[in-house]
């Protein structure tokens, strides 16, 4: 197996913390005294897939755009984006998507969720790669469950989309001006970088990469492991943008709060605001404890989770108080 690169100390917590299970991982950390990163079968300038870390940018591009004065919490879908005549979706607020209390299912009944996933598992197949039109038309006439936690993709779809319209601009863009080039966003896989990294099944089976319009916002950015620790840096050192996205008020499971698509864990001294990310051959782990200003990244080129790795290395670079 390809040896690690990059910091010693770093390089030490990964063994540990991973194993040999991601042949293709990246790992960077953010502490007081500085910053590190760590490679293995990988190359700084390689990009994964986050998967749903990019929820996350998503509830800061939403509570920036707040603080812009571009949108409230208050403000619906069908205010933002053109949903005539589709129903109970035109009402749903911003703030609702964003905490996922907004009564839309996981998914779109209308894109055939379970066909495209036995496509994904028996052909590797991308199972998104819709254009934000087709979206919209998939939401045409949807049910709308109780106002209660649910997690949805979906939600998080239309809110990307919906924030980007309130600064009359597409997703895309509005990433790129507000967190700068490193973060992609693909629609085709022919606008893959050259050193865009492509995924795998814990069993080695190539998986097609996760690329459209409509799922960016959602599940379908992309970013080099220098670009995710920058994002530590300024989330740790104040200066990101829509940084009150980690501030979570509202409940969300029993002894779980969540802010904008960022989930708050734990107890008061010790509290890990994170999520993590899976595609169809990725998964990934961004975690940070605010008080000790720590933060981790992991991200691997395999379908295995990071989750209990990202959070071994937490507690080993923030310890206890």
């Amino acid at each position: 197996m390809t040896s690690w690169i990059g910091d010693p100390e770093l390089i030490a917590s990964a063994e540990r913390a991973l194993g040999a299970g991601h042949p293709v991982a990246a790992i960077a950390l953010v502490t007081p005294h500085g910053g590190a990163e760590a490679l293995r079968g990988a190359a700084p300038e390689n990009d994964f897939e986050i998967g749903s870390i990019s929820k996350t940018i998503t509830g800061m591009l939403y509570r920036a755009s707040i603080e812009h004065g571009r949108v409230e919490p208050t403000t619906t879908l069908g205010e933002l984006l053109p949903l005539a005549d589709h129903g109970a979706v035109e009402t749903i607020t911003l703030e609702s998507l964003a905490t996922h209390h907004s009564g839309l299912p996981r998914l779109a009944p209308g894109m055939q969720p379970w066909r495209r996933t036995w496509r994904l598992w028996t052909r590797g197949e991308n199972p998104y790669g819709e254009t934000l039109a087709q979206l919209l038309e998939q939401t045409r006439g949807i049910t709308l469950g109780p106002p209660r936690a649910r997690y949805s993709n979906l939600g998080f779809q239309l809110l990307g989309h919906a924030v980007a319209a309130a600064e009359s601009m597409s997703y895309r863009d509005l990433l790129t001006a507000t967190f700068g080039p490193g973060f992609a966003t693909p629609h085709h896989a022919d606008e893959l970088r050259p050193t865009s990294l492509l995924g795998a099944t814990r069993r080695r089976r190539p998986r097609a990469a996760w690329v459209g319009e409509a799922i960016a916002p959602t599940g379908g950015i992309r970013a080099t492991i220098g670009t995710m620790r920058e994002l530590l840096h300024r989330i740790l050192d104040g200066t990101a943008p829509g940084l009150s996205a980690l501030d979570a008020h509202t409940p969300y499971s029993p002894g779980v709060r969540i802010g904008a698509g960022w989930i708050t864990l734990g107890r008061p001294g010790r509290e890990v605001t994170w999520h993590n990310g899976g595609t169809g051959g990725f998964r990934s782990f961004i975690g940070v404890d605010r008080t000790a200003g720590v933060g981790v990244v992991v991200l691997s080129a395999r379908d295995r989770s990071v989750d209990r790795a990202g959070f071994a290395l937490l507690r080993e670079h923030a310890p206890e108080r």
